[in-house]
């Protein structure tokens, strides 16, 4: 029969059983401690959990429970089923308990634990550091020097806030990422609780609006306009970025992750490996002289060698999405900066007489039909030279309708 918080105070000398191996051990001098009574290996022990303690501390949660040595009732009762698990996975308890009072990493070295285990999985490097960037930016801010184990609800929700509605997305991948973490910190022993579900960390949060899958997307029309803004506000490396990513209809990732070695400025092409682009095949992009002239200017800016970022953020690394989205709300537009590969579509269907081919092979999509994509191996290039040409002189004010093909 259970012992109840009355019998363990009044308890007189000797052991008195609890539940599921949980003993209450009262020495003749009134001490009282608890002990977990195990089969372990081929024989049974005794583990001791720790002394007995009344009433519940203040601040108490901010100790692991595998660390504390001054346990209620109910807190011997959660040890033991602690130390009951610990058993089944074949580990000794006073061994990981003490293990576990030496040292609980932080977030940010879990997070970067489970990143090296996790990474050969990803289809490409550029997913895989996307995945642990997106921490460093959005999480580790307000969790990185945390302890593992007190990463809680409200510590979550207080990092994801700032991003719950702006890029709610992104915020959710986020959200997604850190639990994981969590949950490896678990499966480790580091955190005595696995990670909060998806459901209670939004319960905190305001509701996202419902939304499409479609990415918002900047009118075609509009685009000159949009540009125009740019050029007319103080020249930064995130603003340089943005009107190439617009020049060449390329994804985000693409551009911020462009280095000089891809160019080849003299017959004005940019050759992406396939290990940088989406679907993994390598892709060629036809250069405008408006973009060529753009290159120029970011190469006088960056100063770099043929393997550096064209278009570096802080301190020479990768620059983050984030910036060409706050250059893009600086010049007024309401929209994501993977919209403008829409803009582009949408002016080559509604303003051009250009095969949509040439316009899906700018955009690297890969063709539905798996028969027809085994069979045609063009991607158009020469033919995009026309329609990339045509696209720039559109978007920086040399607008001029392309109703016939030359």
């Amino acid at each position: 029969m259970a012992l109840t918080t009355l019998q363990v105070r009044n308890a007189k000398p000797g052991r008195h059983a609890d539940e599921k191996g949980l003993y209450l051990l009262v020495k003749p001098s009134g001490a009282r401690s608890w002990v977990l009574r195990i089969q372990y290996g081929k024989r049974r022990r005794d583990f001791g959990l720790g002394s007995v303690l009344f009433e519940r501390r203040e601040n108490i949660d901010e100790v692991p429970l595998a660390a504390r040595r001054e346990l209620t009732l109910a807190e011997a009762r959660d040890k033991a089923a602690l130390g009951r698990t610990l058993v089944k996975a074949g580990l000794d308890p006073s061994i990981e308990w003490q293990r576990r009072q030496m040292a609980i990493p932080t977030f940010e070295q879990v997070a970067e634990q489970y990143h090296e285990k996790i990474k050969s999985g990803f289809r490409n490097a550029r997913h895989s550091d996307s995945w642990l960037s997106s921490l460093r930016m959005h999480a580790f801010p307000k969790m990185a020097k945390a302890r593992v184990d007190q990463v809680d609800t409200p510590t979550i929700q207080l990092a994801l806030l700032p991003i719950w509605l702006e890029i709610p997305e992104t915020a959710r991948r986020v959200r997604q990422r850190i639990l994981a973490v969590l949950d490896y910190a678990h499966a480790q022993h580091w955190r005595d609780a696995e990670a909060p579900t998806p459901k209670r960390v939004s319960s905190g949060l305001p509701k996202q609006p419902k939304t499409d899958s479609h990415f918002r997307a900047v009118p075609y029309a509009d685009v000159p306009g949009l540009l125009g803004e740019l050029h007319g506000k103080t020249e930064t490396v995130g603003r340089l970025a943005l009107q190439f990513l617009i020049l060449t209809a390329a994804r985000s990732g693409e551009v911020r992750g462009a280095t000089w070695r891809e160019f080849d400025l003299e017959s004005g092409a940019w050759n992406i490996p396939g290990s940088r682009m989406k679907v993994g095949r390598p892709h060629s992009v036809p250069l405008a002289h408006q973009a060529l002239r753009l290159l120029d200017r970011a190469r006088q800016l960056s100063l770099g060698a043929p393997n550096d970022l064209v278009f570096p953020g802080a301190g020479a690394k990768l620059l983050s999405d984030m910036t060409m989205t706050k250059a893009l709300r600086a010049a007024g537009a309401d929209a994501t900066v993977h919209g403008f590969r829409s803009s582009f579509r949408d002016w080559a269907a509604e303003q051009t007489s250009f095969p949509s081919e040439w316009a899906e092979a700018a955009l690297a999509h890969t063709l539905p039909n798996k028969v027809e994509a085994a069979y045609r191996r063009t991607q158009f290039f020469d033919h995009r030279r026309k329609l990339m040409d045509a696209w720039a002189d559109y978007v920086l004010g040399n607008a001029r309708v392309v109703r016939l093909v030359s």
